[in-house]
């Protein structure tokens, strides 16, 4: 049974999550990879001069077709209740600090 079927008969699915994953991870950048059969998701937060991978997604094309797609419903959700998030281009004199350089993900 497809996860569309279980939607349509109102089946609830039993998730469990560990406490560790629970709180979750800050990251303030996302480098992509792929090849022909994955997708690479990797998590940084960044704070120059380096960084820490803190999380690795590894996903197939089609799944991540479909999060992409819930990204993208999700983002016009929180735009239509919040306003427009404005995005700040990397030559910004805004996007600036005079200690190190580039902010990352402020």
């Amino acid at each position: 049974m497809n996860q569309q079927q279980n939607q349509q008969q109102g089946q609830n699915i039993n998730i469990k999550i560990a406490d560790e994953t629970l709180k979750g991870v800050y990251a303030n950048m996302m480098m992509v990879a792929h090849n022909q059969e994955e997708f690479v998701l990797d998590f940084l937060n960044m704070w120059q001069p380096q960084g820490i991978i803190v999380s690795r997604v590894v996903t197939s094309p089609g799944h991540l077709k479909r999060i992409a797609a819930a990204l993208t419903e999700n983002l016009k959700k929180y735009e239509e209740q919040f306003g427009e998030i404005k995005e700040v281009s990397k030559d910004s004199t805004e996007n600036k600090s005079s200690t190190s350089g580039y902010k990352i993900g402020f």
